[in-house]
């Protein structure tokens, strides 16, 4: 099973580090970066070049950014703000898939692989 790399960006700290062990728990998974703004994210992304990226939180511009430099990584949003118009401005911006933070962190994980699984097909 291939190694799929992640760079998973948030403002807070805790939230950066929670994620980040979900995703080295999995076996198929490997933690490439974090970063905690956008720019930052931006910056990251280019230099390790993963195969997903996780702007969380207001992490709308760094997605137009990042589709626009690497369209082909998909991005998903893991939000506290659950609510129709943020998927709607998400979708817009080239976000792949909104996970809410309400949600089991299981579904985080599954739609990250099903994304990943959909470009490898």
């Amino acid at each position: 099973m291939p190694v799929r790399s992640v760079l998973v960006v948030d403002d807070n700290s805790l939230v950066r580090q929670v994620v980040c062990e979900l995703f080295t728990r999995e076996g198929d998974f490997d933690v490439c970066g974090e970063a905690e703004n956008g720019r930052e994210a931006i910056e990251k992304a280019q230099l390790l070049r993963p195969s997903l990226s996780m702007p969380v939180m207001n992490g709308l511009e760094a997605t137009r950014v990042l589709k626009k430099l690497m369209p082909a990584v998909p991005v998903i949003i893991f939000t506290a703000h659950n609510d129709p118009f943020v998927e709607k401005e998400a979708r817009a911006a080239g976000v792949s898939a909104v996970v809410s933070k309400s949600e089991p962190v299981s579904v985080l994980i599954t739609k990250a692989r099903g994304l990943l699984d959909e470009i490898a097909a």
